[in-house]
């Protein structure tokens, strides 16, 4: 695998459909991006008849591997921000108590390792809200403790959460923002 020059955009995909498939639309407007995809993001893309079908230039890294061996990537300065989204409520939970068993919660763990700046779109963030399902909206209520771990990730040193899709496009234009004046730290 050829050496990154300047370093890109990290974006790790997990098993939610809450706005995925704008999110795979998002990941096309940032040009040098890696893909970074969970065993259920996989599953959910053939759900939502979604194909990775990524920008010239992009890379993608499925969870194939038992110790994730992409996320060394981050220690060599490939990534100058890792977006995690749609980020499910269990996701959410093992980045918050510091489990890394999936390739978006270990890449999640070695941005923070590297004082990569994270973007994070957390799916559960009202008592009650809709999101898209494959036959259309549905109403779902997130539990007390995924609103908690949400509200606790948002404590989380050079970590943004998004709590909406607009959230999350405004946070992706601040970081490009910061980059453009060459401010790459968190």
């Amino acid at each position: 695998m050829a050496k990154i020059v300047v370093p890109r955009w990290g974006w790790a995909l997990t098993g939610s459909g809450h706005y995925f498939t704008e999110c795979l639309e998002l990941i096309h407007q940032l040009g040098d991006v890696d893909l970074f995809v969970s065993k259920a993001a996989s599953e959910v893309a053939r759900m939502y008849k979604q194909k990775f079908d990524l920008p010239k230039g992009a890379r993608l890294f499925e969870d194939k591997t038992a110790s994730a061996v992409p996320v060394g990537m981050f220690y060599h300065g490939d990534y100058h921000t890792l977006v995690l989204a749609p980020a499910t409520s269990n996701t959410v939970a093992k980045c918050v108590y510091g489990i890394s068993d999936t390739l978006p919660t270990n890449v999640f763990a070695q941005a923070g390792k590297c004082r990569v700046p994270a973007i994070v779109f957390a799916c559960d963030t009202a008592p009650e809200l809709d999101t898209p399902a494959p036959e259309g909206m549905v109403k779902v209520y997130p539990r007390r403790i995924d609103l908690e771990n949400t509200q606790k990730l948002k404590s989380f040193e050079a970590t943004a959460v998004a709590e909406s899709l607009s959230e999350l496009r405004a946070a992706i234009a601040q970081r490009r923002a910061a980059l453009a004046r060459g401010l790459s730290g968190g």
